[in-house]
């Protein structure tokens, strides 16, 4: 590993210092003719996901809409090389984990500035609805935007979450979406948004929206020695979000302002063990951050972009079936984060950029828990990347500094860090023929360990070492056009090594485990995804898309007592298909997501087996007249079809055949 690292070390600098090698290649002067295609003005997400030295793959516009998925998390289960975390029910915590390396490993960015939490490193996917959604995407290794933060090349595998931005006609002042959903787990979701024309250059949006269900569904339940039907209870949520920005555009200059609340209760149905149905914990949340961004275009070679937040998160958890020397357990948890960051991008030549980036952030936590560390993390990162873009070739590289510096007001503090992860990105066309182009990156990084795994009461271990990961990764694009039909293949092999993992081991009694760094885990995995969309005749409009995962993630643990074995929820196979089809007013789409067998623990014995389960979900919708000539949206929504009995988690039951109704109207 050190010697790679040293060979990308000494690659990058070469490549800053020497570009003329690579300069001398013959320019195709036909470049602009071939960037001008349809190709790259009709679908931009297809054209980025062909030429992107990264895997990509991005859900946007009209499809998130026909999806049926009520928030971030559904949508991400369409994806490949993608493990969800649902405990289920409507208001269930949903989390994710690409290409099994934990959920810590993937960065969450909503309009292009991290979602943090220094608590527990995880970030609640099941809180951020599509209603507002106009593009989600999911990016093997990083981004590969030149005006990107240090901090998207700080995690392993990145989400990027962008919000809709006001468009509007030459005759428009204002535009109004209103829309109501209702359905099974007494579902009563109403949703409103607003975008107004302020100047030619500024404009605004509010969107707000409300989720209440009781959670109730029915459930089958085996024990080994009988079955029974149960009902799932204290799964019920109501929850209210708010956000309002600002957009301005002038000359030069392009900025967005932003405001995000989220307030929440719900109940935590718990797991099923010992014939116990039913439990009364309680979970309480509510989030508030103010960020923004703006940029400056110097000229056509230098740009500045510089963005800031200002963040607060606050949970109670509540659990009567804790008794204290107060009461019933009743602890909460506030966060505030600081984060500024400065983007300098520099064009050196037409195919050769530069950028450095440069960002601060600061998290801080209190608790009311006894003797509680309330800790302080300051985090320095900086990150220098190039980027050599031709026709047939494109090289990106990036070294990234990261400084972490702690202190905590009992305790001892963990230690400062210092590191340098370097990636290595290339995309490249072997043949003559655009259709068929390469990519394979390398990179290498690492996650600081959370606040709960330093300084959790009873738990936490202040020597802990970051989690490292090393992964490289080779695939290929392929897409044909042919009349109005359009196909697209892409797959990708990869290998992962994950090091100095971070695991829990019981002590004396259930409440006094320790924290050490005793994990090594590797990954062998295959993703395929096969696109294909057009017409059927004049009025009849197509997509399919099919995709498969194969991972092999392995515990290799030296002296392990389950070395060689798959790692706890982490299927070999898995895949999904999806159908879209529209006809005049008519919207018709079908999906199916199957994941295969796991083990819900490491060791990989009968008692941990877990079934492969899968799902079929239908959707109906049509679009009829109504006030001033815009349509009247109508939807039918049916998920899990054929009622399948199953769990994501052991013990945590997930809802069987449910429907949902919409109405939506904009205006």
């Amino acid at each position: 590993m050190r010697n790679c690292i040293h060979f990308i070390y000494i690659l990058f600098f070469g490549l800053v210092s020497f570009p003329t090698v690579l300069f001398a290649q013959v320019r195709d002067t036909l470049v602009p003719i071939e960037l001008s295609e349809v190709l790259l003005s009709h679908d931009k997400s297809r054209y980025e996901a062909h030429h992107s030295p990264a895997p990509v793959q991005s859900i946007s516009g009209e499809t998130l809409k026909k999806l049926s998925s009520l928030s971030v998390a559904d949508a991400l289960r369409y994806f490949s090389g993608i493990q969800l975390k649902d405990y289920g029910g409507i208001g269930g915590i949903k989390t994710v984990n690409v290409r099994s390396m934990g959920s810590q490993h993937t960065g969450v960015f909503y309009d292009g500035i991290q979602l943090g939490n220094a608590q527990n490193g995880q970030v609640d996917l099941g809180k951020f609805s599509l209603e507002n959604m106009e593009q989600v995407s999911l990016y093997q290794g990083q981004r590969t935007e030149m005006d990107q933060s240090a901090k998207s090349y700080a995690s392993a595998n990145t989400i990027y979450l962008k919000t809709k931005t006001p468009k509007f006609n030459e005759d428009q002042k204002y535009q109004l979406a209103v829309g109501v959903r209702t359905g099974s787990f007494g579902l009563f979701n109403p949703s409103l948004s607003l975008n107004y024309k302020i100047s030619e250059s500024i404009s605004a949006r509010v969107s707000t929206e409300l989720v209440n269900a009781h959670g109730k569904y029915r459930f089958q339940y085996s024990n080994g020695v009988y079955d029974t039907i149960a009902q799932r209870k204290n799964a019920d949520i109501t929850s209210y979000r708010l956000e309002a920005s600002l957009h301005g555009q002038h000359d030069k200059d392009t900025w967005n302002l932003k405001y995000y609340h989220y307030d929440s209760e719900r109940g935590l149905p718990g797991a099923i063990v010992a014939n116990r149905f039913k439990r009364p914990q309680r979970l309480w949340d509510r989030t508030n951050f103010l960020q923004a961004d703006y940029k400056h275009q110097f000229s056509q070679k230098y740009s500045l972009t510089v963005r800031g937040k200002y963040a607060d998160n606050y949970s109670r958890y509540l659990d009567p079936e804790i008794i204290t020397t107060t009461g019933f357990l009743d602890n909460t948890y506030e966060q505030q984060e600081y984060y500024l960051s400065l983007v300098n991008t520099y064009r050196i030549k037409p195919f050769w950029t530069l950028s450095l980036a440069t960002d601060f952030q600061y998290n801080v936590m209190q608790a009311d828990l006894y003797r509680f560390a309330y800790p302080k993390r300051s985090s320095l990162l900086n990150a220098l990347a190039t980027n050599l873009n031709f026709e047939r070739f494109n090289l990106q590289a990036s070294l990234l500094s990261t400084s972490v510096f702690e202190s905590v007001k009992y305790y001892e503090a963990a230690d400062d860090l210092q590191e340098y992860s370097p990636s290595l990105l290339i995309n490249f066309q072997p043949f003559a023929s655009p259709d068929f182009r390469m990519r394979t990156f390398y990179k290498t990084i690492f996650r600081m360990p959370t606040f709960n795994d330093l300084y959790y009461t009873f738990v936490g271990n202040t020597f802990l070492d970051p989690e490292y990961s090393e992964q490289i990764n080779l695939g290929f694009s392929w897409q044909k056009e042919v009349g109005t039909t359009v196909f697209n293949l892409s797959s990708d092999l990869y290998k992962i090594w994950i090091t100095d993992k971070i695991v829990a081991v019981p002590g004396t009694n259930l409440f006094r485990w320790t924290m050490f760094n005793l994990g090594e885990v590797e990954t062998l995995g295959i993703e395929t995804k096969l696109t294909n969309s057009g017409k059927l005749g004049s009025r009849i409009n197509y997509s399919a898309v099919l995709n498969y995962t194969f991972q092999e993630s392995l515990d290799v643990t030296p002296g392990g007592s389950s070395y060689g074995q798959q790692i706890p929820y982490t299927p070999k196979h898995s895949g999904g298909l999806s159908v879209m089809i529209d006809y005049k007013e008519f919207g018709f789409n079908y999906s199916f997501i199957y994941t295969g067998e796991r083990y819900s623990q490491k060791a990989n014995i009968a008692s941990n087996y877990l079934q492969p389960w899968y799902t079929h979900d239908l959707s109906l919708s049509y679009d009829f007249p109504f006030l001033m000539k815009n349509p009247l949206k109508l939807g039918l929504e049916v998920n899990n079809v054929l009622d399948q009995q199953y769990a994501v988690i052991k013990n945590f039951p997930m809802p069987g055949r449910s429907f949902r109704l919409s109405l939506n109207y904009e205006f």
